[in-house]
């Protein structure tokens, strides 16, 4: 998933990607090119397909969105609702969800205890309840939180020790994807083909997401 040399005939400008979608989207193509001196930029397959990254929406999409995000980032709350919108009205995207706890130690445990309850069957209630909180997470409140959400915090506590090696890797890979991608901040997305640092409205997304079609359907030509 890298940014090609050769791709003037390929792709927009950045100019009118950014007019298109409001944010700084660049198309990802094939070179095995480091995105910075001494990061490797991640494969298309290690993004869109880690087996341990929650996925919701429509498993079997046409196209996915990548989103890394900090439970403590206010963007990120701020757009999950019409994130969350334009994924069911669409039908056919699949969201891929990547824990970048990125604003301090809180927000790693947020994401810890959000990933832990993945062995409860309860990733999703725990994502959601986490991101639609307005005031500064703590530990307390992060397992008042779940708890309303109905999740058994006591079981999330011992799953997370008893699989903190596990999670612990999916945050190193995260992270490490983040950064071969050139992302400096939450939230950050890959929409189809395209990276996308940044908050994209309702429109922003549709209009992405209809460009990221439009080059799958010439590629597959």
């Amino acid at each position: 998933m890298k940014q090609s040399d050769g791709m003037a005939g390929h792709i927009r400008s950045r100019r009118e990607l950014l007019g298109l979608i409001g944010a700084g989207a660049v198309l990802l193509a094939a070179s095995r090119r480091p995105a910075r001196a001494e990061v490797e930029e991640p494969s298309e397959a290690a993004v869109l397909r880690d087996p341990d990254a929650p996925v919701s929406g429509n498993a079997g999409g046409d196209i996915s969105i990548v989103e890394w995000f900090d439970y403590q980032c206010p963007y990120c709350r701020k757009l999950e609702p019409e994130l969350r919108q334009v994924v069911q009205d669409d039908g056919k995207v699949r969201l891929v969800l990547k824990d970048w706890p990125i604003l301090g130690p809180v927000s790693v445990v947020a994401a810890r205890m959000a990933l832990a309850c993945k062995f409860q069957d309860r990733y999703h209630p725990a994502h959601d309840a986490l991101m639609s909180v307005n005031s500064k997470l703590t530990e307390p409140r992060i397992a008042e939180i779940l708890a309303g959400a109905g999740i058994d915090v006591d079981r999330a506590r011992r799953d997370l020790d008893t699989n903190a090696k596990t999670i612990d890797a999916i945050l190193a890979r995260n992270n490490e994807q983040a950064e071969g991608l050139g992302f400096h901040g939450t939230p950050s997305f890959i929409v189809g083909k395209f990276r996308v640092p940044g908050v994209l409205t309702m429109t922003d997304f549709e209009r992405v997401m209809a460009d990221a079609r439009k080059a799958k359907a010439g590629k597959q030509q």
